[in-house]
């Protein structure tokens, strides 16, 4: 009688993949990224630009009024710019100076912050203005700028902004720029006078920017 024979089991090799490198970012904080339109020119911040902020730190410092920071005498200043350069040197921001070319001057600051290259997201946030370029559409044209460059330069897919919630000012301008309210973080930080504050917060996608917040921005320049 004929012995059946064992089936011989079939080895099947999985298909050897190489390795999947993510791209991580295409944001080089050595580079000196120097943003501009018609309108305003951001520079990128540094120590040779002290004298042109500590004007302000001086002579109005109450644009500071609901800042987490007071940088309103020479010393801390410094220490605010010093701040803002090491945060750039670890990789977690990017500080501009605003150069207004209406005024032919440098009328405040703003930054990237809370960088996180890996995800693709950025705040932008410690931004301030002087009287002069307050209300003159400055602020529409460096956050046109700052969008443009992260959402289709560096291609970040999320930009987030706080505000102190009493702050119904810096409010309402987050809300013009086409971000969304997504809540209140409660208590969440300490005013420069020992109180505790609630903060807006906002959010812009990259979809939403190239859709209709980029368009609807442009023509409020």
């Amino acid at each position: 009688m004929q012995q059946n024979k064992l089936a011989q089991p079939k080895l099947y090799m999985m298909a050897q993949t190489k390795p999947q490198t993510l791209t991580l970012h295409t944001f080089d904080f050595a580079q000196e990224y120097v943003l501009e339109n018609d309108r305003v020119k951001l520079i990128p911040l540094s120590e040779k630009y002290a004298a042109d902020l500590l004007y302000y730190a001086l002579h109005e410092s109450d644009i500071w009024h609901f800042s987490s920071d007071k940088p309103t005498t020479n010393e801390n200043m410094i220490l605010y710019i010093k701040a803002a350069l090491a945060m750039r040197k670890e990789k977690q921001g990017y500080a501009f100076v605003v150069w207004d070319k209406k005024q032919n001057k440098i009328v405040g600051s703003t930054r990237y912050y809370r960088m996180d290259l890996r995800n693709k997201v950025s705040a932008i946030g410690y931004t301030w203005y002087g009287k002069t370029a307050q209300g003159t559409g400055v602020n529409k044209n460096c956050k046109y700028l700052l969008f443009e460059f992260l959402f289709e330069k560096a291609h970040f897919e999320r930009v987030e902004f706080e505000a102190d919630n009493e702050n119904k000012r810096s409010l309402a301008a987050i809300k013009s720029l086409g971000c969304t309210q997504e809540g209140i973080l409660r208590k969440n930080k300490i005013r420069t006078d020992g109180t505790r504050r609630d903060s807006a917060v906002f959010g812009l996608l990259k979809e939403e920017w190239l859709k209709e917040a980029k368009k609807n921005l442009q023509a409020k320049l």
